[in-house]
């Protein structure tokens, strides 16, 4: 990996305080864009296999949301810091790699997980959108999906 630099950390950071902003709706457009590209990623999330559609106010999604916008953003601060991505302490690298496994996650998940990230981020941003702003995002969720990929014997 290269270098993460100061303005990259500071404009994910940002941009993460926009997206908590209003985590409701921006759950929704997350998992919405997921589910447009890849349908039968429904049975993937325990808070989605039972639902017609995208639940409103459901607790669980929403905090599920912020959890990985905010592991994708603390992997742009570790890039910054250390220059390589480390799982945070509550959540063992092992009992990721275990989980995406046993959901069957593929590469094009991982992908379309991404395409899913910067869409929701667009619209949390707003006119703040930028490319600098998306290939920020992009290096840190390719560092945290490269290490989950890793624990799954890619």
């Amino acid at each position: 990996m290269g270098s993460f630099s100061k303005k990259q950390e500071d404009l994910v950071n940002s941009s993460w305080e926009a997206f908590k902003q209003n985590i409701p709706h921006l759950s929704i457009v997350f998992y919405s864009s997921i589910l447009e590209k890849v349908p039968i990623a429904k049975d993937m999330f325990s808070f989605l296999k039972d639902c017609d559609g995208i639940p409103l106010n459901n607790p669980t999604l929403e905090a599920h949301a912020e959890k990985i916008f905010e592991m994708i953003r603390d992997s742009a601060i570790q890039l910054g810091a250390k220059g390589e991505v480390e799982v945070a302490d509550d959540i063992t690298l092992e009992y990721l790699g275990y989980v995406h496994i046993q959901k069957g996650v593929t590469d094009y998940h991982f992908l379309v997980f991404k395409e899913a990230m910067l869409k929701t981020l667009k619209e949390a941003v707003g006119d703040k959108w930028s490319e600098e702003l998306g290939i920020a995002w992009e290096l840190a969720y390719d560092e945290l999906a490269a290490v989950i990929k890793k624990t799954m014997c890619w």
